[in-house]
């Protein structure tokens, strides 16, 4: 054990032990001259005195200087440590503070406790001490590299805020990794200051860090872990003869409160509250909550729904947008000789989509002109190759602009077809499967966001049998997604420009095979739409921390964010987006920042946040590579200020004083103050 001192500076007042001695050795006490009659008739008897220049009670000293010694070490605020942590605070330290600024550090009991530990650290820190601070939350920001300026520490930590985003450690540890690699001679520290999230924790597991680097955390933990927020909202459309209405319902959801509870849940759309309801919100679980339905507004639509605010009001706000006609218009273009019973399955597959509503309408190939293109956010070519002429070159450009292209080989199309810029890939003929009952699917690239619905349920594509379907060899820039269980090629993309091209080999009718008597038939359609559109499902919102894909259609975007702010994405060949970076309202316009915009999308926090569980410090390093030396170097150890606050050294050392001082009092009462030596009788010529 080593003991420590907090404000060492106090020690200087050990000088005033110098007091008591001075007033030991310099009192005198002063003969007073007394009126007096004649002596001539008493005796004289001499006395005699010792003379007050030496100490002459010690106990008493001593008592007086050791109350002065307790006194001014319990001005010190003294502190015991282990004599391992004694000697590193001797060397130079380059200390890493990570400060945790996601969304649930806005608690109320949190945040105001995390940036007073945050400036308690960095005051504590030796005068050649260095600091630099990472504010982090799913992703980490060097807000002030090493410096040992105290006042540039300590002001970047009072400009720090929470933010609307969630947690992530692995991202913290990377960034102090990189900073730890500066520290030169000095000992690197890291400090984590959060409420230790666990939905935070993942992807620590496999991360590399500095062997011998030494971790702690201090823990701000808020007194209870009860809240509530708003999991999240959905939307329907209730269509009448003469109007539309909308009907809304929202998800509440209650952590670890001690009772139910009634709030109340308000809806606004376009800025004025609609309408409002109670809700009886369990202790633990989720309540639903419908509101009385609208009118449908026109247009873009913005809306919120909120509910009574707790400790964690970052949450209890709910963000949305959506457009009141989302319908996705298909161009359908099929050969002459089609009978309609031929694309029947295709289109009602379609056309019971409701999120968007796709509405489809069949043109010639000769037909698709500028104007009408448009009007359109995908055109199928069913079983008819891509147009020549004015209505080829209008198509081309139209995809290359962003829009989406699907083309449906099938018996139609010969062998040797070559490739072009709207059919990229080469046909050799076809592929007869009766004899062995049908082909099938084998090799579905489930990772592309073509197959994302399928992810969970990967044998429904493999289930549809193929008797008939062309031999199809991918070109030049084309990506196979989709293979059937002989090799061939099934489903193949290829981006032209800003658009997407999307070949697919697998018959879409009922005469080659039985696909649209499977249950995979209808998704399968509905996401082919949706993504070779551009137009994934209608989302009320996305979480902050994801990117927001600009619609293709724009020149020049510009987006206003929720703050204000204006941001002018660069656009490439993958299209342009935005990070959604707070909670609240995008909106997107092309050019200048006026009038509508042309779209928007509304950002929340990601709902783990709302979960308040904390994890144990040790269980952040699970998973970390660096081995026995990484996990003894790892601390939960609190800074020594807060060492000290427990131990109270201070209060036992004025107690003492207090006591010294009583028993310097009664020896001071009752000591000796110099005493006086009577000598014996003479004897006087009488005898006496």
């Amino acid at each position: 054990m080593g003991l420590g001192l907090l404000v060492p500076g106090f020690l200087a007042a050990l000088a005033a032990l110098a007091i008591p001695i001075v007033l030991h050795l310099r009192h005198r006490d002063k003969d007073r001259p007394q009126r007096f009659p004649s002596l001539m008739f008493l005796q004289q008897l001499p006395i005699r005195t010792s003379e007050r220049r030496r100490i002459t009670d010690w106990p008493l000293l001593l008592l007086r200087a050791l109350a002065l010694t307790l006194l001014v070490m319990a001005f010190t605020r003294p502190v015991f440590s282990r004599a391992a942590s004694v000697e590193r605070s001797k060397r130079v330290r380059a200390v890493i503070v990570l400060l945790d600024r996601s969304l649930s550090m806005g608690h109320r009991d949190v945040w105001p406790v995390a940036v007073d530990s945050a400036r308690r650290l960095v005051a504590s820190l030796g005068t050649n001490d260095r600091v630099a601070l990472v504010l982090f939350d799913d992703e980490a920001e060097i807000v002030q590299g090493f410096t040992t300026d105290r006042t540039r520490a300590l002001a970047a930590i009072g400009k720090a805020r929470p933010v609307s985003r969630g947690t992530r450690f692995a991202a913290a540890l990377r960034a102090a990794r990189q900073l730890a690699a500066r520290a030169g001679d000095a000992t690197p520290e890291v400090v984590i200051i959060s409420d230790l999230q666990r939905s935070g924790v993942s992807g620590v597991a496999g991360l590399d860090l500095p062997k011998g680097l030494s971790l702690r955390t201090i823990a701000i933990r808020p007194h209870s872990t009860a809240n509530t927020s708003i999991g999240s909202v959905g939307i329907h459309r209730i269509v009448a003869p003469l109007r539309t209405m909308l009907s809304a319902d929202a998800r509440i959801v209650s952590r670890n409160a001690s009772a139910i509870r009634t709030l109340k849940a308000t809806l606004t759309l376009n800025g004025r509250t609609t309408a409002t309801h109670d809700v009886v919100v369990p202790a633990t679980g989720d309540a639903r909550v419908v509101f009385d339905p609208v009118l449908l507004p026109a247009g873009r639509v913005r809306g919120t729904v909120t509910i009574d605010t707790d400790a964690l009001a970052a949450d209890d706000t709910f963000h949305f947008a959506f457009t009141a006609d989302d319908a996705l218009k298909v161009l359908l273009v099929a050969p002459d000789d089609a009978l309609r019973e031929e694309t029947l399955y295709f289109e009602r597959a379609l056309g019971v989509g409701r999120s968007p509503t796709i509405g489809i309408e069949r043109v010639r190939a000769g037909k698709l002109e500028s104007r009408v293109l448009e009007r359109a956010s995908l055109v199928v070519l069913w079983d008819s190759p891509p147009p020549g002429g004015a209505a080829g070159n209008a198509l081309t450009a139209w995809v290359r602009r962003g829009g989406g292209l699907v083309v449906a080989v099938g018996r139609r199309y010969g062998a040797h077809e070559s490739p072009t810029a709207l059919l990229p890939v080469t046909i050799t003929g076809s592929t007869d499967r009766i004899t062995d009952r049908g082909g099938s699917l084998g090799g579905v690239r489930l990772d592309h966001p073509l197959f994302a619905t399928f992810r969970s349920t990967p044998s429904s594509l493999s289930s549809a049998r193929f008797l008939r379907y062309p031999r199809m060899e991918a070109g030049a820039s084309s990506d196979v997604l989709a293979r059937f269980d002989d090799g061939l090629a099934a489903v193949i993309e290829r981006r032209e420009g800003l658009g997407r091209i999307v070949v697919v080999a697998a018959p879409l009718d009922a005469r080659s095979g039985d696909f649209p008597l499977q249950p995979a038939y209808l998704p399968f359609l509905q996401r082919l739409a949706l993504y070779t559109s551009g137009r994934d499902a209608t989302k009320l919102a996305l979480s902050t921390g994801q990117n927001w894909l600009l619609p293709g259609a724009t020149t020049e975007p510009a987006v206003v964010t929720p703050s204000g702010a204006i941001v002018r994405p660069r656009r490439d060949s993958a299209g342009a987006t935005v990070a959604l970076r707070e909670a609240g309202l995008y909106a997107l316009y092309d050019g200048p920042v006026q009038g509508e915009p042309v779209a928007l999308v509304a950002a929340n926090a990601p709902g783990d946040e709302s979960d308040l569980t904390a994890v144990e410090p040790r269980e952040l390093l699970v998973g970390v590579r660096q081995g026995a030396a990484a996990e003894e170097s790892f601390r939960d150890a609190p800074l020594p200020s807060e060492v000290e606050g427990r131990q109270r050294l201070w209060r036992t050392l004025l107690v003492l004083v207090a006591l010294l001082l009583l028993t310097e009092t009664l020896v001071a009462n009752r000591g000796w103050r110099g005493t006086a030596s009577r000598l014996g009788p003479t004897q006087s010529d009488g005898g006496m």
